[in-house]
């Protein structure tokens, strides 16, 4: 009852601040909790969450919450649905995510943050936590194998850039492929084995596939420096009258 009141302080608070800020609510430790328990905590968080809004009169404000524990990789897919409703261009991604495996024959492909392991688009179908583990695992190997034999005998260089890419094959039939998308992004997709017979043509694909994610992040530059540029000007013509700059005394 005590962290519910704390909820509401900070939300009501908050709320008074900003009116459209986002609240993202993580239920942790619930590792301990049966499936079942789970779902029966959250409900009952939520509801009670709910209700003191509404007694409140803040009927409006949308409360998001998300079981999340550290043994597991659930506090990732977290962060990763939180991340992803602050990306403009997500419906972008998603599409291109989609048009990528629907003609390459893959089954599923995460586009990944390499450092946190946030996943910031994947394409329509449905997420797995064992899939979404898998992919987090394989990052971690890549990368430290990177660190091992990737650098130079003097340190220098990066364990992971342009050239980085990785296949593992699982047990049941399944290939891991990991692709550099950029220096921050890669690119993790689930390939039977008869479809990866075909890797070139996958290789293709992933080759329009990178060069369409540089384009739409590239237009994303653009308009945030010409945003940035009309707001300089814009404080310029306040700084001066009329428009007209100073003349030096």
């Amino acid at each position: 009852m005590e962290a519910l009141a704390r909820l509401h302080l900070t939300v009501t608070r908050a709320y008074k601040v900003n009116p459209d800020i986002n609240f993202e609510i993580f239920i942790h430790k619930v590792d301990g909790l049966s499936d079942d328990h789970k779902i029966e905590t959250q409900r009952d968080i939520h509801q009670r969450a709910n209700d003191d809004l509404a007694d409140a009169g803040l009927e409006k404000i949308h409360l998001s919450f998300y079981l999340t524990s550290i043994y597991d990789h659930s506090i990732f897919e977290a962060f990763s649905k939180v991340v992803q409703k602050l990306i403009p261009q997500l419906p972008t991604l998603e599409n291109l995510l989609n048009i990528f495996i629907s003609n390459s024959g893959i089954e599923k492909a995460f586009l990944f943050d390499v450092v946190s392991k946030i996943y910031i688009a994947t394409d329509s179908t449905p997420v797995d936590m064992q899939t979404y583990e898998l992919c987090c695992d394989m990052i971690d190997v890549v990368i430290d194998i990177s660190c091992i034999y990737g650098l130079k005998e003097d340190g220098a260089g990066t364990p992971y850039d342009k050239e980085s890419t990785a296949i593992i094959k699982l047990n049941n039939t399944t290939v891991l492929y990991l692709k550099e998308v950029t220096k921050f992004l890669a690119l993790v997709c689930f390939v039977r084995e008869e479809s990866f017979e075909r890797k070139g043509l996958i290789d293709y694909n992933f080759h329009c596939f990178r060069k369409a994610i540089h384009e739409v992040f590239e237009v994303r530059m653009k308009v945030v420096r010409s945003r940035k540029h009309q707001s300089q000007m814009q404080k310029n013509k306040r700084a001066t009258p009329n428009g007209t700059p100073r003349a030096p005394l």
